[in-house]
């Protein structure tokens, strides 16, 4: 079985596309058939073992893609891989359905260093407006569903934008039982490694002298949550990474630091928590406690929202039916 769509526009089918094709062979091997174009078509052909039930999946998921591709200027691998998880996952919304979908991405949007940084997720555009709208906001979930990466956007598009003066990233030191004190260099040189991912998203939005720049200002600041303790955080967008590893007294402290013109995003994966089993996890208390005050915002994201690869939401799946067997 066959299927052809036909764009109406060459730069609308471009951006499907991708530069060189390069999306050509991803959505193949998404949809485990051939594609081919020629024009301003595509044409799907399913493979032996898919005889005809392939086609529609691929004129559903066309019909997606094209409209993301009248308001994106590249349609990347995580983009395409999002909207073919919900087709998977029994969202086949209608043209207008499809269009005020893509349409509300759009008004949540991060803008960044002359970039525009959109949700690819549902629960990401809910992470977006509640960063934009609370003043303490927990994200929650697994590896590879973006909340490391859309709080730094948030917290660099406010710095930016001057509406926070600094951005202040800290973080729980507990990997392999070392202690700071025994790792070599000044306090910013040991800290460094724990927040790698936090620059990495930096980098991916900002160049490097850019980020030198902040740093050097004082506008990014990086510190062990243990050194937290008595300060007054002011006029800043705070970001405790990897805040499963907190304990229930590190968390109450951190969250006390917050004055009325400062903002936090707690992010944290509760299903990878490091501490002695004797300990309650900080980020785990807080979700059970904070949930009804006004002004804290929590979204919680599942397998179903990992944009980072396929491979990794099939590893996450694969644990997570472990635990239930277990």
């Amino acid at each position: 079985m066959s299927s052809t769509i036909v764009f109406e526009e060459s730069s609308q089918m471009q951006r499907v596309c991708g530069a060189n094709d390069r999306n050509i062979p991803y959505i193949e091997l998404l949809l485990n058939g051939e594609l081919f174009v020629h024009g301003n078509s595509i044409t799907y052909r399913d493979t032996p073992d898919r005889e005809g039930s392939g086609d529609a999946l691929f004129s559903r998921l066309m019909m997606r893609l094209k409209y993301l591709a009248q308001h994106r200027e590249d349609i990347t691998e995580p983009e395409i891989f999002m909207e073919f998880q919900a087709l998977q996952n029994g969202k086949d919304l209608s043209e207008k359905e499809v269009a005020h979908e893509i349409a509300e991405e759009q008004n949540c949007s991060i803008a960044v260093g002359g970039k525009n940084i959109y949700p690819k997720s549902p629960n990401q555009r809910t992470f977006i407006r509640l960063m934009g709208g609370r003043q303490v906001v927990f994200s929650i979930g697994p590896a590879g569903t973006g909340k490391t990466f859309l709080a730094v956007a948030h917290a660099l598009s406010e710095v930016l934008a001057g509406h926070k003066q600094k951005i202040i990233l800290t973080r729980p030191v507990l990997e392999a039982g070392e202690s700071l004190g025994f790792l070599p260099g000044d306090l910013t040189q040991k800290i460094g490694p724990y927040l790698r991912p936090l620059y990495d998203a930096m980098e991916y939005m900002l160049p490097p002298s850019i980020i030198k720049r902040l740093e050097d200002s004082g506008a990014i600041e990086i510190a062990p949550l243990a050194y937290m303790r008595g300060r007054s955080l002011n006029n800043a967008c705070v970001i405790l990474d990897e805040a499963q590893n907190t304990t229930r007294e590190q968390m109450k402290m951190f969250l006390t630091r917050l004055s009325e013109n400062s903002t936090a995003v707690i992010t944290g994966d509760i299903t990878q928590v490091d501490l002695p089993r004797n300990r309650v996890s900080g980020l785990i208390h807080a979700s059970s406690i904070l949930r009804d005050i006004a002004g804290i915002g929590f979204v919680e994201f599942s397998a179903v929202d990992v944009v980072r690869s396929r491979m990794v939401q099939r590893i996450i799946h694969a644990y997570e039916k472990d635990a239930y067997r277990t």
